[in-house]
């Protein structure tokens, strides 16, 4: 038997807060009532089943700082019930991990009915997120007071609220305790250790938990290579044919990581019951629009929109104007090449130690630029996707990782391979992937972790000041932290720290035969990547709301395809060097057909790798397959029962 709200208590008179609504400053009166109203109704009534007040300063008072600030919590109770509205799996008493249910709860292992930490903060705020998403419009015609904001039933009132300017975010708070000793076990103290990747997915969820953990697993997994690179960077510098060795040992190895990260992938998400999550029916995006209609497979009434036209705005639109933006990249690509000659020009008629050093300038500077393209073209990308109208997320992030990654890869990767299979200069190709590899870190710590957290730091003592103008607590009361955090930017997901890991792996896979000193680059960087990264997380960013993750998603196939392009360029490399030319120097012919044949060699050896890397490990796969079993037998079961009542209610 179902547990419903309506035959529960779930109201409280004083609650925890956990998720901050700000309103714009206008609105009006009528209008708060009526989203209190949906907010804290019961579920049957078309409500959110919530608890919502509005921010009060210390005198238990509204003041002009916080007057549209709006609180939101839930009982115990419809926690737990959110809990199982939304699918979280937690570990039961038996050590197995099955979806949370009210009625059963007292299967799970760490349930107590006194206990209020069987979920976690994140997941909390996880269920007010899904709830405050998932208020729809019932007769409602538009949000009362704005008749211009159109409603119509099933649309998503706090989407609607945002798009229409009513509400201007919903945020989560932080847990200054907590967040203070995650703090202290994560990136206070400087040490080479392991992050507490668990505590992280406890406080931020599953999504940011699994970024961290790829990062610290990527660069423990670039110290091999950063090792075996130094001595022939040091020593062998110009034979080519001992980075045979080299590349060989770099393509296996770029396979072997990323196999051996599905599986470690494997056992932290089910530890944590994401990878045994059912996702549910997609529903439409919230900027999705469209001619109100029904969903032929749904019947429920949403917006319509016909596939051709938004094929017509991805292959007359968007598709020409990416292309122009890859032109474009190429022609500031030969302007940096302008740039070199004329540098190199400069430096042969003079000689001196200044010119040495100005030879680097073209580089610095088309790394500079090539920084600046990536962001623009990212906010291009960003609004020619929402506008092709895609119906779902899944589909929206596709469409725009797609666009992303292509231009970055022409845009950082372009100069490289014109360097060398269009000029063949080695020694160009060299200096110009150290400098562009050194100067692209230096300027992702710059703008991504040390600005953002200087401003961060100016705006944190205005705020300090303003408290102490309005005498107020100027520690850290829950009306100040409110104030201080809304302030504070929004983090926009992991896409750019992803972004930034795969342009590394192409820096060191791509031309590891040229360049063996990338991956000891990556290794410096990434371990103050790791502690900037959690600064960010911790101290410049508002909190982020959980995200549920079984997977890296399509980043994986990212850096699989990144690591097939680097066996076929480390192949060419390693074709084109003096001493393996010297060892065919008539015919051409055959040089080419055994690097062919290599290439493909190497290729098979990587595709026999990862089918023989199985994806999760064997008790995953024993522990899914007993699972799916039980259901199944559960199912036969409650058919078996029904046949059984259906059978005696006609006799």
């Amino acid at each position: 038997m179902k547990v419903t709200l309506s035959a529960l208590n779930t109201s409280e008179s004083s609650f925890t807060p956990l998720v901050v609504i700000e309103l714009a400053q206008d609105v009006k009166e009528e209008t708060k009532e009526w989203l209190k109203n949906r907010i804290i109704a019961k579920k049957e009534d078309g409500g959110a089943q919530l608890l919502f007040r509005p921010l009060l300063n210390k005198y238990e008072q509204e003041t002009l700082e916080n007057q549209n600030l709006y609180l939101v919590g839930a009982s115990k109770i419809r926690m737990l019930l959110g809990a199982e509205a939304v699918g979280l799996v937690k570990e039961c008493n038996d050590n197995t991990m099955r979806a949370f249910t009210y009625r059963t709860r007292q299967n799970f292992k760490g349930f107590d009915d006194n206990n209020d930490d069987f979920l976690t903060m994140a997941e909390c705020q996880f269920i007010i997120k899904h709830e405050l998403e998932n208020l729809r419009a019932k007769d409602e015609k538009m949000i009362p007071g704005y008749p211009q904001a159109k409603l119509y039933p099933g649309k998503s009132l706090l989407r609607r609220l945002l798009t229409s300017g009513i509400v201007i975010q919903v945020f989560p708070l932080h847990d200054n305790e907590a967040l203070k000793k995650l703090e202290d076990s994560w990136y206070t103290r400087f040490a080479l250790k392991y992050q507490p990747i668990d505590r992280i997915r406890g406080y931020f969820g599953e999504t940011i938990a699994l970024y961290f953990g790829f990062l610290e697993y990527f660069t423990f997994a670039l110290i091999p290579m950063a090792v075996i690179g130094l001595p022939y960077y040091l020593f062998v510098w110009e034979d080519y044919d001992k980075y045979v060795i080299f590349a060989s040992f770099n393509l296996i190895w770029s396979t072997v990581i990323l196999e051996v990260w599905k599986r470690g992938c494997a056992n932290m998400t089910y530890r944590w019951g994401t990878l045994l999550m059912k996702r549910k029916f997609e529903e439409p995006r919230p900027g999705f629009h469209g001619v109100l209609g029904i969903n032929p497979i749904t019947g429920k009434e949403e917006p319509l929109y016909p596939s051709y036209k938004r094929q017509l705005r991805i292959y007359l639109v968007s598709l020409p104007f990416v292309c122009l933006c890859l032109y474009f990249s190429l022609y500031v690509m030969m302007i940096y090449f302008d740039l070199e000659v004329w540098a190199l020009g400069l430096h042969e008629n003079s000689g001196s130690e200044w010119t040495s050093v100005l030879l680097y300038v073209p580089s610095i500077i088309y790394a500079i630029v090539i920084e600046i393209m990536n962001r623009l073209y990212r906010y291009a990308a960003e609004f020619l996707t929402s506008w092709e109208n895609h119906r779902l997320e899944s589909a929206y992030q596709n469409h725009l990782i797609l666009k992303v990654l292509v231009f970055n890869f022409l845009n950082c990767f372009a100069s490289l391979f014109y360097i060398a299979f269009v000029l063949k200069d080695m020694k160009l190709l060299r200096q110009s992937l150290a400098t562009l590899l050194i100067t692209s870190q230096i300027l992702n710590q710059i703008v991504e972790s040390l600005l953002p957290y200087w401003l961060q730091r100016k705006h944190g003592v205005r705020v300090k000041r303003k408290m102490q103008a309005l005498k107020t607590d100027s520690d850290a009361t829950l009306y100040e932290q409110v104030i201080l955090e809304k302030e504070m930017g929004t983090y926009l997901g992991t896409f750019d720290d992803y972004l930034e890991l795969f342009l590394q792996f192409g820096y060191v896979s791509l031309f590891s035969c040229v360049y063996p000193l990338a991956a000891a680059f990556a290794v410096l960087n990434n371990f103050t990547e790791v502690n900037s990264d959690a600064l960010k997380m911790c101290r410049v960013f508002k909190r982020p709301f959980s995200e549920p993750s079984a997977s890296i998603g399509v980043w994986q196939l990212a850096f699989e395809t990144m690591s097939v392009i680097s066996v076929v360029t480390n192949c060419a490399l390693i074709g084109m060097s003096p001493q393996v030319n010297a060892i065919f120097p008539e015919s051409k012919a055959d040089l080419i057909l055994i690097v062919v044949a290599v290439e493909h060699a190497l290729l098979a050896l990587k595709f026999i790798l990862a089918f023989a890397i199985p994806d999760k490990p064997r008790h995953i796969q024993v522990k899914l397959a007993r699972l799916e079993f039980e259901s199944l037998e559960a199912l036969k079961q409650q058919m078996g029962v029904g046949n059984f009542l259906a059978r005696a209610y006609t006799s």
